[in-house]
């Protein structure tokens, strides 16, 4: 992936968590955290620990990583580190990103993780 696609890639991403209430972004390098009240819910990755993938890694309900991931390995994958906490990868290095998928994938992260009140307030919930 061209370094222009990779930043096209956070910007969008950007645009879809920020617009969560209370949401904050914080680069690292080339890596992008974001959060609400001090909890991640959220991280743009470009080659965490020298794996190549250009993803987004998000916490989802008990068991879905291990069934995205299954349903379609290529997209979806363990993330180091975060994989084993419940959370999955979703690889935007692997063609034609579905923002829609990465829409609901970063959505449901924040419910998960956003205080009540403020999770009650985004659709979906």
């Amino acid at each position: 992936m061209k370094p222009e696609q990779r930043a096209a890639c956070l910007r969008r991403l950007t645009e879809i968590c920020l617009a969560f209430p209370d949401a904050t972004r914080e680069v690292t390098g080339r890596h992008a955290g974001f959060h609400v009240h001090g909890k991640t819910f959220a991280y743009f990755v470009d080659d965490h620990h020298g794996d190549g993938i250009v993803g987004v890694c998000a916490k989802v309900v008990a068991g879905k990583n291990a069934a995205l991931i299954a349903s379609d390995a290529q997209r979806y994958y363990k993330p180091a580190y975060l994989g084993p906490r419940g959370w999955v990868g979703l690889r935007l290095d692997g063609g034609t990103i579905d923002w829609d998928d990465v829409t609901e994938l970063v959505s449901e992260s924040y419910r998960l993780i956003a205080p009540k009140a403020l999770s009650a307030r985004i659709q979906g919930s």
